[in-house]
């Protein structure tokens, strides 16, 4: 199933504002809890752990922001209706 532009753009403003968030309090939970447990890693190794925690959120939701940026494509061209020239 396919979203649509509006829906893709919505859903990736609940990742963002949502997800996100909770995401980054689950990954310092986890590094809170790897220190706890095994003591503190080697420097290296924790910037390895954030590097992968840092990347493995986007994985999910790539299609979610796929094309966000970019103009709508399903909206009609009227010319030059919309484009922020002021006259009226």
């Amino acid at each position: 199933m396919a979203l649509s532009y509006k829906a893709r753009k919505r859903w990736s403003l609940v990742v963002l504002l949502v997800v996100m968030p909770a995401y980054v309090v689950v990954a310092v939970t986890f590094m809170n809890w790897l220190d706890a447990t095994y003591g503190r890693q080697p420097i290296l190794l924790e910037v390895l752990i954030y590097l992968v925690l840092g990347i493995a959120w986007a994985l999910p939701f790539r299609r979610v922001f796929l094309g966000v940026g970019k103009a709508d494509p399903d909206a009609p061209e009227d010319g030059d209706a919309g484009n922020g020239s002021g006259s009226r």
